[in-house]
């Protein structure tokens, strides 16, 4: 892992549709008057007849990208996650999902750290909202390498796609020569025998750095970075509660419908096993600097590690 390289998933998602433009034609892209936020104007620079404004104006967006799909072109839709699963909920619910249409919403700023923004910008219920419609792909890249990865997976995969992006920059931890991304696959980051760590976003560099604080304690820490919440990989999580026997969840987002309810319900139906969840504890966030936001709501790899020691206390 690089501990010294920091990118923001949302400057990979831009540069990642800007570098896919030219291998497909079909691709456009619309934004809410707020492409230099999600970085859809890397792509409007390059490809100017193919990316529209729709202003700040999210639902009609949503309507306008399942138009487009409908008559065969691949479309990224981009917005703040707020807006995006929040404010748009109906038209991606009606008028993407349910006709299963080829649309992937880009959504950035997904969270607790977009910190000053507040509690009206820091959306912590949006995996829980796009997971609830049938159908729909939800993906939430750890760094910007998985982010790229991301991005042509879903250009590439025939149906509606959730992609969590957030603005804050944070470490490269997929840079090794083998790293391989998998639509519903996660991928084994460290491997460990007392405890696995399940992590998505942001939290997957904190529950790296988790690992070694646990390593000085002596507790072995497998940690797994699950990029794709929907569908989950259930064959991952059995294998991973079965040699280890306890599970820590660790997630940017409500505790409640988001990574740490899917891997529970995976695990119910799989390999029942104790599971501590690492989250915002059904809270709405609050302004402030993105790492203090972070630290207040619990969301460190010093909570991992605390939640790690319980999970294992639970596993008799």
């Amino acid at each position: 892992m690089s501990e010294q390289k920091k990118v923001a998933t949302r400057d990979a998602y831009g540069k990642a549709l800007a570098e896919f433009g030219e291998q497909y034609p079909n691709l456009f892209v619309l934004d809410a008057d707020l492409s230099k936020s999600t970085k859809t104007a890397i792509f409007k620079e390059k490809f100017p007849k193919r990316h529209f404004n729709c202003g700040i104006a999210e639902s009609n967006m949503m309507s306008t990208a399942a138009g487009m799909a409908a008559v065969g072109k691949i479309v990224f839709a981009s917005t703040f996650a707020m807006f995006a699963a929040g404010r748009a909920f109906e038209q991606v619910r009606n008028s993407i999902g349910y006709p299963h249409l080829n649309v992937k919403i880009g959504a950035t700023h997904a969270g607790l750290s977009v910190g000053e923004d507040g509690a009206t910008h820091q959306c912590c219920e949006d995996i829980a909202l796009m997971r609830s419609i049938p159908g729909m792909t939800v993906i939430s890249p750890a760094d910007a390498i998985e982010t790229r990865a991301a991005v042509l997976a879903a250009i590439q995969h025939d149906g509606p796609v959730y992609l969590r992006m957030g603005r804050l920059a944070v470490p490269v931890v997929n840079d090794t020569p083998s790293y391989h991304f998998e639509l519903g696959k996660g991928v084994t980051l460290q491997d460990g025998q007392d405890v696995t760590i399940v992590a998505t976003g942001l939290m997957v560099a904190e529950a790296l750095r988790a690992r070694e604080m646990l390593k000085a304690d002596g507790v072995s820490a497998r940690v797994l970075d699950i990029h794709t919440i929907k569908p989950i990989d259930d064959e991952l999580l059995k294998k991973a509660a079965k040699e280890t026997g306890a599970v820590v969840t660790a997630e940017e987002h409500n505790i409640i419908g988001g990574l740490g309810s899917a891997v529970c319900e995976s695990l119910a139906e799989n390999y029942p096993t104790p599971v501590v969840r690492v989250g915002v504890d059904d809270q709405f966030g609050q302004s402030g600097k993105a790492l203090q936001v972070l630290e207040f709501y619990g969301l460190t790899a010093e909570h991992i590690v605390k939640a790690a020691k319980e999970a294992i206390q639970k596993k008799k």
